[in-house]
């Protein structure tokens, strides 16, 4: 067992998302992630008011030092700023043998900030999907990758084995997230509906997948275990500004 995860997405500030919730997620599983940080944002936990890009060829250059000297199997992708970045993550994993990779595919932010332009969701779509094992898209980033489509449809036209749908930003009373594998429902998960704004809850989904595949546990199985732990870490969530909470993710 590799008890690694390369980790590719924004800094949050806050620490509420992006790197700093995947750095403290797989860290909680025992497995140590190797950051590769794609932008330094301007935000607190009502809005935010900048992204900064951090250079692609800077990405690959920290990509290709490190995987020198340490292997990698397994892959965690957050947000991304640009076509740039969608080629650039798509060499980094076309440099990687035997490698399982999970795609949350941040489009907006919890506080409704636009971070990826349309062109830039049409290459990640057509050119770094068909590279990804699973994807964990809420419901409006799935109409994002699949406009005008039924749920079904849509995720028919994702070329990735495993489709994590989480439906929180729809739901009222119950939440259910639905596994599809090989485009076929799989699997479905129900939670009730917890009061309040919560950031970072599906950096915590992604990063504690990928940590208990690289840990040797089946898909299904790292689907339902990660998601309890992103509930508990919900439910013991922290209030540090005025808007958003942060989950407490000391569960594992």
């Amino acid at each position: 067992m590799n008890d690694t995860v390369l980790v590719i997405s924004g800094l949050d500030p806050t620490g509420g998302a992006g790197i700093a919730a995947d750095i403290e997620t797989i860290n909680q599983f025992g497995l140590t992630p190797l950051p590769l940080v794609t932008a330094l944002t301007i935000q607190n936990t009502d809005s935010v008011k900048a992204v900064n890009e951090v250079d692609s060829d800077t990405l690959f250059a920290q990509f290709e030092h490190l995987h020198s000297d340490v292997d990698i199997t397994s892959v965690k992708i957050g947000m991304l700023c640009s076509e740039s970045q969608v080629e650039i993550v798509k060499k980094i994993l076309k440099n990687i043998d035997d490698k399982f990779v999970v795609l949350d595919p941040i489009i907006n932010s919890s506080t409704n900030d636009s971070l990826f332009d349309s062109s830039a969701v049409n290459k990640l779509r057509n050119e770094l999907l068909p590279l990804v094992d699973l994807i964990t898209p809420n419901v409006a980033e799935l109409k994002d990758l699949a406009p005008n489509l039924n749920e079904l449809d849509a995720i028919k036209t994702l070329p990735c084995k495993y489709v994590l749908l989480t439906t929180t930003d729809t739901s009222v009373d119950e939440v259910e997230h639905r596994l599809y594998i090989d485009k076929k429902l799989s699997d479905s998960f129900v939670y009730n509906k917890l009061p309040g704004n919560y950031h970072g809850s599906g950096c915590t989904l992604a990063s504690s997948i990928s940590a208990l595949v690289t840990s040797g546990v089946d898909v299904s199985v790292a689907c339902k275990r990660a998601l309890d732990y992103t509930y508990q870490s919900l439910l013991n969530a922290k209030t540090i500004g005025k808007m958003q909470f942060n989950p407490n993710r000391q569960q594992a």
